[in-house]
Order: structure tokens, then sequence, then C-alpha cells
């Protein structure tokens, strides 16, 4: 058994497994040693499991990533690239996909093999799984990516060992994205058969590291998995690394305070409390920072918004201020975002000016040339709507109620400041997390703090937030809009580049005119990282790739 329970000292143990993982010396391939250690990280929420069809959050995308791979991934500027796959083909009618799989690819030794050495991957072992993953009896939470896209009769075939077809019962454009997503990463069926529901504490998959040791909720280990099949441009093998751990503090405070004594190699985010000591207004490093650590800052496909319900068959919604739709646009063109930012976010992130897609998106940057004009701060027109609206000044508009949570409320109160000097009054009900969740997803509040953060980075996820045969979640505002869905429908077979562009910036101007939200601004991923770590790669997906990270002894 790879793992074991005991009592014991958890942190005495977590170090003692520290240490065992730092001495974890693999050779690379044709005798090249490279820097050998061990990356060190903790997750703060914990890892629910090891089984990639469960991959819903960060912390099990984070440690299935290195366990795993998918048949195409995306590269840091989320560009599709060949993984298991080495190329693949489409047929013109956009609903066949083969893929070709690379021969040298095996999965990791475990007892389930023969003399417990991994095997080479075959075609029906992607058949195995993407058809594992849409079965019911898993219950994955990754089903979707699949389901109700797929053909019915054999969506997936293996044509011999090496090229699986996967066939759709319509074209899907963005099918690549979703292919790239943990959920649909490789596992081994021998595995799965063999251990059944333990299948989560032993993964067998394909990825530059296996598992070495786990303890829940104490220490996670993996080492380099010596037959990993990637190279880097010079022929070396990947991964550089020699082993990764995985520490469970459940404290960002203890986090950041192992961090700056050099016991994690990375953190994730920054504390609130530590936000002002670490960054200035303008999101740099304060001075007294600057040669203690690296500062990563980078687009992340996550918008954060304030969503309006549109469900006029309520009552409450049709009695409601924000039923007229200038009263809606008069809200938006009342915020300075670029203030927000500076002030209330230290510049972490970019004003959302241009509507719903996120910066970082491929093809959608804050200076792209052409993107759809949102929402600026424009305090005079926001004065003339609410005049053309029937309330000058805002005289005789009743209190609109925004709910939002804790970590939120200064923000919300930022905002209902800017609203009442327009005119418009908005009172703040602070809500548990779960209590707003569950009020979103019953369609009980009116005005609600949200956010988006993508799937798969393709711009149809966000704009599936608002297509009207989707539930809540994605369509929490529950938007209805014929000519939207159309357009919508008409974009899931669109291949062409410029022409999706085109489709998508039109959808886009027809919600800023609707304005069933209120963007507020476009995310960015934060990482502090030690100066002895190399080749750190943040993408807009924010996931962790560890293959080409290097580390430098510290200097003396």
């Amino acid at each position: 058994m790879r793992g074991f329970t005991g009592i014991c000292n958890t942190r005495h143990f977590v170090h003692m497994l520290a240490l065992f993982a730092g001495v974890i010396l693999l050779p690379a391939c044709g005798g090249h040693r490279l820097q050998s250690d061990v990356f060190h990280y903790n997750e703060i929420t914990g890892i629910a499991s090891l089984d990639p069809a469960f991959a819903k959050n960060n912390s099990v995308i984070w440690a299935t990533s290195q366990l795993y791979n998918t048949l195409i991934e995306t590269d840091a500027q989320l560009q599709i690239q060949p993984s298991l796959a080495y190329r693949w083909e489409v047929d013109s009618g956009g609903k066949c996909y083969r893929f070709y799989l690379r021969p040298d690819v095996r999965f990791h030794d475990d007892p389930v093999f023969p003399n417990g050495e991994g095997r080479n991957v075959r075609a029906s072992d992607v058949v195995f799984t993407w058809s594992r993953l849409i079965d019911p009896a898993t219950a994955s939470p990754g089903a979707w990516v699949l389901n109700d896209r797929v053909a019915l009769d054999r969506p997936f075939r293996a044509l011999n060992d090496s090229v699986v077809e996967l066939h759709l019962r319509q074209p899907f454009a963005p099918l690549l994205s979703l292919l790239s997503m943990n959920y649909c990463a490789i596992v081994a069926p021998e595995a799965v058969k063999q251990y059944g529901a333990s299948f989560r504490t032993h993964p067998v998959g394909t990825g530059p590291f296996r598992l070495k040791r786990w303890v829940e909720g104490q220490a996670l280990v993996l080492e380099r998995n010596p037959y990993y099949f990637e190279r880097d441009t010079f022929g070396h093998a990947l991964p550089y690394l020699s082993g990764v751990s995985v520490s469970f503090y459940d404290s960002k405070i203890t986090e950041f305070l192992e961090f700056q004594q050099g016991r994690l190699d990375f953190v994730n985010d920054i504390e609130s409390s530590f936000k002002d000591e670490l960054l200035t207004p303008d999101g740099t490093l304060q001075a007294s920072w600057k040669d203690r650590l690296q500062l990563y800052k980078h687009p992340y496909l996550n918008t954060e918004y304030l969503g309006i319900l549109m469900d006029s068959s309520q009552a409450q919604v049709r009695q409601s201020p924000l039923s007229n739709r200038l009263i809606r646009l008069a809200m938006n063109y009342s915020i300075d975002r670029l203030k927000l930012m500076r002030y209330q976010r230290n510049s972490i992130g970019a004003a959302a000016v241009h509507g719903f897609i996120p910066n970082g998106m491929p093809g959608y940057s804050e200076d792209t040339v052409h993107r759809v004009a949102g929402y600026p701060y424009d305090p005079a027109r926001a004065s003339r709507l609410l005049a053309e609206a029937g309330y000058p000044g805002g005289k005789g508009l009743t209190t609109i109620k925004l709910t939002t949570i804790p970590v939120y409320a200064d923000i919300a109160q930022w905002l209902v400041a800017g609203w009442r000097a327009a005119g418009i009054p908005v009172q703040v009900d602070v809500v548990p997390k779960s209590t707003l969740l569950t009020e979103t997803a019953n369609g009980s509040s009116l005005f609600f703090r949200g956010s988006w953060i993508a799937d798969y980075p393709d711009a149809e996820n966000y704009l599936s937030v608002f297509y009207s045969k989707h539930p809540a979640p994605p369509n929490y505002t529950r938007f209805t809009d014929a000519a939207f869905d159309q357009m919508y429908e008409d974009l899931l077979a669109v291949t062409s580049d410029s022409l999706r562009r085109t489709k998508i910036f039109a959808m886009e101007e027809r919600l800023i005119n609707q304005a069933p939200f209120i963007p507020l601004w476009y995310d960015e991923v934060v990482h502090l990282v030690q100066p002895t770590v190399q080749g750190w790669q943040p993408n807009a997906l924010n996931r962790l790739d560890l293959r080409r990270v290097k580390k430098r002894p510290p200097a003396k």
C-alpha cells in the first residue's frame, strides 16, 4: 500500500517527509545530471482526490497535473499543443476528431502491471478513460465536458493501438480546449479496476512525477518519473526536479511565514493582511522586498462581476429598479473602475471596461484592436440615463440590495459610495458564501457578487454564461435573449479565428447593451516565488507546470 495512517506529530511528520523527499536523486538520460531538488508548496484547502475525473478545483488540478497527461495541452500562452497525441485531424463536417498517439509513453510502474512495470499507452486506454468520465456510475463532476456533445453510438473508437477517434453529435469548435482539461487526463484501466474506490489514493498515470507517499491532510510527496517521455530543446529528460512535496497548512498567514522562512518555494495569491506590506498601490513590490522574492503577476481567466437577476417571471424582479435597462447602464457608468483597482486591489488585476471576456484569453488582451467598448467611468452619461429612466438625480428610486460575501464587503461599500454619489441608493447585505451560492443557484438574489473562472481557454466559455438554455450555473442571471441565443448557437460551429472574433465581439456588444451584469475587474494570478526557483512560467488558467522548473542552491 502506498499510503498509511497512524498517530503522529503532524509538524514532525511533515518535516520528516520533506527530508525524505529532499534526498531523492534520479539521474537524467544519457548520464547528464541536472540540478536535483524538491519543489515545496502548500495546499491550504487540502486535496480531495488524485483521480483526474474529480479535478474540480485548483488543489486537485495542480496535483493531478503532475501525475497525468491529456492527449493535448495548452502552453503558457494557452495555445493548443501536442501531448500524448502528437497530431490530430478533424473531418470537414467538424464532428470526427482523430488523434495519433505517441509510441513512447508508458504508465508509471505499479503492482497492477506484470512485474510491477508500467506498459505503453494504447488507444483503448483513451476510450476507457473518456467512457469512464461520462459513465453515471463514476459520478465525475467533469462529465459535462463530453456529455451531450459526443455521439450517442460509440462516441470513442480505438482504430488500433495508436489511433483513437472521438465523434460529436454536432460541431463544437472549442472541443480541443475542453480535451486539455484535467478531467480528460488518461488513466490506466488496470489501476481503476484493481483499486476501485481507492483509485483516488493510488494514481497511475503518465505524468512527469509519480506518487511516493500521501498521508491525507499531512503531506504529499511525489518523485520524478524516470521514464517520462518529454525532453527539453537540448535533449535533456524532463522534469528537472527530483520531486514535489506538498504541505497542508490551513492558514494563509502560516503559509506566508513558511515561505518567508524558505520552507516553501512559492505562494499562490497574497494574504490580504500582507497586501499593503508587500505591494505598492501600483502593484509593484515594496522596495524592502525586492531582493527577497520574485513577484509574478499574470492575467488570470477570471472576471469578477455583479450579477443582476433577469427572470421577469418573478414579481420581485419586475418590481425592482434593476428591471429598467437604463438604470442598469447608469450603475455601470457610475463606477470608476481604475480607482477601484488602485485603492482597493493594489492594482492586482485590470479594470473591466471591455465586457465580460477577461484579459488573458488568447486574442483578447487589454489593448486588442477593435475590442468592444464596455463601461468607462462617465458620471455625466450615468446622470442622463437616470433622467431618461424617469429618476433625475435618482429622485424616487427605491433602495437596491446587493448581496455579497465577507471578503468582498469593503469593495461593496466602496461601490455603494460611488452609486450614492450618483443618486442611486444601494444597501449591502453580507452573507456567508454558502448562502450566496444557494441564493444564486435558486434565483432568489436580485443583485449579487459573482465571478467566472474559465473552465477552458475559449471565449465561448464566457458567453455560455448568458445562454438562456443553460441552467444556473452558469446562467446565474437567468438572462434570456433570443437573438443572443441564436448567435451563440451559430458560434459553436465556426472554426475560423477571424470570423469567430467578429461574432464574439457582436455578442459582447449585445450583452453590454442589455447590461445583465456589472463587470468589475479582470483578475490576475499573483505568485510569490523564491529567488532560487528558475524557469517559472505562469499562465492565465493558473495551472501549476513544474516540468521545466529548476532550483539553484541558495546564495551563501
